[in-house]
């Protein structure tokens, strides 16, 4: 039985070892962490700083999200978060843990979550470059 240990959206640092711990259990082989990270760059602009902003909506849409993904992808448990407001080169934004029996389950579902909250969690993203001017980036 699938089970969502975690969906939250919140504005503190993620640790993606405290997601693998909530997912891990002695009958399970895998758990697959994914940790999306701000990075110092897009395409070749010089990236200091993402700022995010969250939809009232944002955590219950999230959990949804994965639920839907484990009707597709059975996997035995998940934790995710997302975070929002001011971040800098280096923190984690997005953290999936899932867990399961075998390794290719959880690969799957871990993927399937990622390229959905991607494109369909009600987060928007402020880039500001080493310049000092910003932009807003479009879900992708």
């Amino acid at each position: 039985m699938s089970a969502v240990k975690r969906a939250a959206v919140v504005d503190e640092p993620l640790d993606a070892a405290s997601h693998s711990a909530l997912v891990e259990g002695p009958g399970l082989g895998a758990v697959v962490t994914f940790c999306g990270v701000v990075r110092n760059h897009d395409q070749d602009r010089h990236v200091v700083r993402l700022d995010y902003e969250a939809h009232p909506t944002a955590e219950t849409v999230l959990r949804r999200l994965v639920e839907d993904c484990l009707t597709r992808h059975p996997a035995d448990a998940v934790a995710v978060s997302h975070r929002y407001g001011s971040l800098t080169v280096g923190d984690p934004a997005f953290v999936v843990a899932v867990s399961s029996a075998h390794r290719r389950e959880a690969f799957d579902c871990a993927e399937a979550i990622v390229e959905v909250v991607k494109t369909e969690l009600p987060m928007w993203k402020h880039q500001t470059f080493g310049d000092g001017t910003s932009e807003w980036v479009a879900s992708a």
